[in-house]
């Protein structure tokens, strides 16, 4: 039986397998108002839109910020969610064992709409969703799970935490969980000084994980 009390998720990349989609988002918009600055859409995974809004659409740049976010409700909204290959039967195996389980993403409340539009049977996968609207600061800051480890009743020694993005990665390490990196964004060798185990997904974790 594993000693962890608890499993910690982020979302995009994590859960569902949708960063293709936002790398080509973004890669659009970027393209569009920084034509001189390739790949940025790399650089702003794992950030929030107001931390991608603070240090790239500030100045002259903020009176695009309507626009912008308009383009990304309408693209948010007509969105494909599919899950990383084992996700479901990963986390009911790990409700099974008696984890509780959390969401962890600095996704807002309308994408999560989006996603239980979507994803009807998503809510009962997690005993928490914690999202943009429950923190001040984000990741790579450690607050989004402090609060969910919190909000568990677990500390966070005993959390396992499963994140993609070099921030959510440095996030989960700063506030002491045992972190898995799913290199869904990026590969094992850029994120294994960030993560404690590397997996492509959810497929034999458990075994990968020594939870079984």
């Amino acid at each position: 039986m594993t000693r962890f009390k608890a499993a910690l998720f982020d979302l995009d990349g994590v859960i569902f397998d949708t960063e293709p989609q936002y790398t080509r988002f973004w890669g659009s918009e970027f393209r569009r108002y920084y034509p001189d600055r390739p790949g940025l859409e790399d650089a702003i995974k794992g950030q929030t839109l107001t931390q991608i809004y603070d240090k790239w659409f500030s100045g002259p740049l903020e009176a695009e910020r309507e626009g912008l976010t308009a383009r990304l409700d309408a693209f948010e909204a007509q969105m494909d969610f599919p899950y990383v290959e084992g996700t479901v039967a990963f986390i009911r195996a790990l409700r099974e064992m008696g984890l509780r389980t959390a969401v962890v993403t600095s996704s807002n409340q309308p994408k999560m709409s989006n996603v239980f539009r979507t994803r009807p049977e998503f809510t009962a996968l997690f005993d928490r969703i914690v999202t943009a609207e429950d923190i001040t600061r984000s990741k790579p800051a450690p607050d989004c799970y402090l609060k969910a480890a919190e909000l568990l009743g677990a500390d966070p020694a005993d959390c396992i935490a499963f994140e993609d993005s070099f921030n959510g990665l440095r996030s989960a390490m700063a506030a002491g969980t045992t972190v898995v990196a799913l290199t869904t964004a990026h590969p094992a060798a850029e994120v294994k000084d960030l993560s404690h185990f590397q997996i492509p997904d959810y497929t034999e974790a458990l075994s990968r994980l020594g939870l079984r």
